[in-house]
């Protein structure tokens, strides 16, 4: 990026088509190394916007010095000079939360008095394209000249933000959706898209699919997606959340919700690949993730979740390499994941589940 004079390329997945964009005018800088650190730390000061986007909320103190709590701190340990948002897009309901707790382990409260760190639902998909032959067959832009990786996103804005509460700042980003609680809709995304797309990741996997888009020709597949998308996930979200008169938490909205997206994950120009999908299984085997997370929500609210669970055994069988699992070896395999919840009567009954749809 820095040798194409600070710009790069993304490429815009639409229904009919894939377009190209250029973003110009970006500084990109090392924080490891003492130059670059020093104007990092002077550009957070002097920001009244920033973001985090990083691989999980794990990243935040990693790094020493060089590390995103490191940064913030070095910019605010003299007190504030204006107000500032953080907007976290880590992925994580509570990421915002997790950033916050970590600055003030490390600074006095004065210093964060006129910060406010938001979460953030970015319900998009995308991907990165590392095959120069599909780069080729597909004309896509590379991030740079120089770099032989292409981005990939799916034509989407929608992006949803915790409540603003500093008082009379105006964002500069004015596309993005405020909500005064924003956990409902992050649980519509993990236990909804989320899940369900990776439902249907493990289950195309097993058929030797390669992209997703290939679904489509699968009825049996998508009926099973459908179904776990709006009588489990979304059946148990629009009963948990029915008091909050939102659109989304109704049997209809939550339905056209779930339409939309299983629509979206089909569409061929996006390349999403399996792969990608259903990678790293461990993670989304764990208890609170997207498989058994929804599970369990959906038992909370008395909602067996047979289609979910399918996804789940599928998961395991990819995690494990095999073609088949028996009971026992859903729990030695769930065992190092899960800790001691897997001697809760709840986890006995989602692997009851997981082992009958095996």
């Amino acid at each position: 990026v820095r040798t194409s004079g600070g710009r790069y390329c993304v490429n815009i997945a639409l229904e009919d088509r894939i377009e190209k964009a250029e973003v110009a005018g970006v500084e990109i800088y090392n924080p490891g190394v003492a130059e670059d650190r020093a104007r990092l730390v002077e550009s957070i000061r002097d920001a009244d916007e920033l973001a985090t986007a990083l691989p999980s909320v794990d990243f935040f103190t990693r790094g020493g010095l060089a590390s995103v709590v490191e940064l913030l701190c070095a910019a605010l340990k003299d007190g504030p000079t204006r107000q500032q948002l953080i907007y976290t897009a880590e992925n994580h309901n509570h990421a915002a939360e997790i950033l916050r707790e970590s600055l003030t382990r490390r600074l006095p409260a004065e210093c964060l008095a006129r910060l406010q760190i938001v979460n953030t639902v970015i319900g998009k998909m995308s991907g990165v394209i590392t095959d120069p032959q599909q780069t080729r067959e597909l004309d896509l832009a590379t991030l740079a000249p120089s770099f032989d990786r292409a981005i990939l996103v799916e034509a989407f804005n929608r992006i949803l933000i915790s409540q603003v509460r500093l008082d009379g700042f105006v964002r500069g980003i004015d596309a993005f959706i405020e909500k005064p609680n924003l956990l409902p809709f992050e649980e519509a995304k993990l236990f909804g898209h989320n899940a369900v797309h990776a439902l249907i990741g493990y289950l195309a996997n097993e058929r030797g699919l390669k992209l997703m888009s290939e679904v489509a020709g699968h009825d049996d597949i998508l009926k099973i997606a459908r179904e776990a998308f709006i009588n489990e996930s979304g059946a148990a979200l629009t009963r948990k959340y029915a008091s909050l008169n939102d659109e989304l938490f109704t049997a209809e909205g939550f339905a056209r919700y779930a339409d939309d997206l299983l629509h979206r994950m089909m569409n061929a120009n996006l390349q999403d690949l399996v792969s990608r999908v259903i990678r790293d299984p461990q993670r989304k085997l764990g208890y609170e993730d997207r498989l058994f997370g929804t599970m369990r929500l959906a038992l909370s609210h008395r909602i067996r979740p047979v289609n979910l669970a399918r996804g789940a055994a599928a998961a395991l069988r990819y995690h494990l390499g095999r073609r088949s699992v028996s009971r026992e070896q859903v729990i030695q395999a769930l065992a190092p994941i899960w800790g001691e919840k897997i001697h809760s009567a709840e986890a006995c009954e989602l692997i009851d589940l997981v082992a009958q749809a095996s």
